[in-house]
């Protein structure tokens, strides 16, 4: 199975993930997904950073601020906090990357034009190859698209000028 030298899940939080009785689009698929690419890094012996969003709505220690209970996050080396989508922004993430000697990124999570784009991008400008599982990022559907549409769409942005599918 391909892996990259990181697995970095962003978001995948309570608060981001459900809202007033509704669930994130591809929900169940999303954490099935992202549980089985935690299980290769573990077998490989290789990080699996979380990154987690706080602001005014995701206040740390809260129940929305906690990461999912579905997820193997028990299996993490790092918990990274972030205020900003960058998950690169004011964080200590690019420190801990290079600590790691990391070379190459696999980015999953929420929200995919929000976070998950923003971090793509960074990522790809300081010079990391990024790999992703189609799919394995989602969003809310919104005034314009469905969280599939906009998965779709990210992905034929991201597909071979920021992202190697896998």
């Amino acid at each position: 199975m391909t892996t990259a030298d990181v697995l970095i899940v962003i978001d995948m939080q309570k608060g981001v993930c459900h809202y007033e009785n509704q669930t994130i689009g591809q929900f169940d698929r999303l954490v099935s997904g992202i549980n089985d690419r935690i299980a290769a890094y573990v077998y490989e012996n290789k990080p699996v950073i979380f990154v987690q969003h706080t602001d005014d709505y995701l206040v740390r220690g809260t129940e929305k601020w906690e990461v999912l209970a579905e997820l193997n996050k028990d299996q993490a080396h790092y918990f990274i906090e972030k205020k900003h989508p960058n998950a690169f922004y004011q964080t200590e993430l690019k420190y801990v990357l290079d600590k790691l000697d990391t070379r190459s990124l696999e980015i999953c999570g929420a929200e995919t034009q929000y976070c998950v784009d923003s971090t793509v991008k960074f990522a790809h400008g300081l010079g990391y190859a990024i790999i992703m599982e189609k799919g394995l990022h989602t969003s809310w559907d919104n005034n314009w698209m469905s969280a599939e549409d906009t998965v779709k769409f990210y992905e034929s942005i991201w597909n071979d000028q920021f992202v190697t599918f896998i």
